[in-house]
């Protein structure tokens, strides 16, 4: 890639963007109001705002590898908390992807240097789900539902910190888990029963009068 291409595309996109509205950036620069914080996945295949159809403002977006929300990582539970109690947020969307480089590469074998404790936490929700991904022959499709298994946990990470509880209670803040097929191009839903399966630990994780039952997918 040319990386001088960068800066004639982007005077393309400036161009393409006033002629349609010619206060488009001005209006840009007085704020943003998103009602969506979209965690995802770094891999250059997948871009929050396109995959959605959305424009610039409309979404707030943290990128990670495999989309992880850790609770002792600092970058993401900062974006976590401004999305939520700053810019009050009325959604929080974790989406993984099909065919997830991290994800495989945590179930390989390797020493991949820093990656490793990153890595690691992928290797735990394999544990929490082993009987369930050993019965699962084909590989691939293995990893797919490693990638959705996985997705699913950190939603439950979300669920367990202050800043979503108190909005969830406060004002009915929704927690999503999404997939992107990079196959088909299809985003897909995976309606994850977040109270079915918080039913026997929310209590250990309750940071207050929040109930289970107040958990909406």
């Amino acid at each position: 890639m040319d990386i001088s291409r960068v800066f004639e595309n982007n005077q393309n996109w400036i161009t393409s963007k006033l002629e349609i509205d010619p206060n488009y950036f001005e209006d840009l620069s007085k704020g943003q109001n998103p009602d969506i914080l979209y965690i995802g996945c770094s891999d250059s295949r997948v871009t929050a705002e396109d995959l959605m159809g959305v424009q610039p403002g409309e979404v707030f977006v943290h990128r990670n590898i495999a989309n992880m929300v850790i609770s002792i990582d600092l970058n993401v539970m900062s974006v976590l908390n401004y999305a939520v109690n700053n810019l009050g947020v009325n959604h929080v969307v974790v989406c993984g992807h099909y065919f997830c480089g991290g994800v495989k590469a945590a179930m390989n074998a390797a020493d991949l240097g820093i990656l490793n404790p990153w890595l690691r936490n992928i290797r735990d929700v394999y544990r929490i789900h082993k009987k369930e991904l050993t019965a699962i022959e084909d590989e691939n499709e293995k990893y797919n539902r490693l990638v959705e298994l996985n997705v699913q946990e950190q939603c439950v990470n979300l669920i367990k910190t202050a800043a979503v509880q108190k909005a969830i209670k406060e004002r009915d803040l929704k927690v999503h888990g999404w997939v992107f097929d990079i196959k088909t191009g299809k985003l897909i839903d995976l309606n994850i029963d977040f109270q079915a399966i918080l039913k026997d630990i929310m209590e250990i994780y309750n940071l207050g009068d929040f109930h289970h039952s107040e958990v909406n997918s």
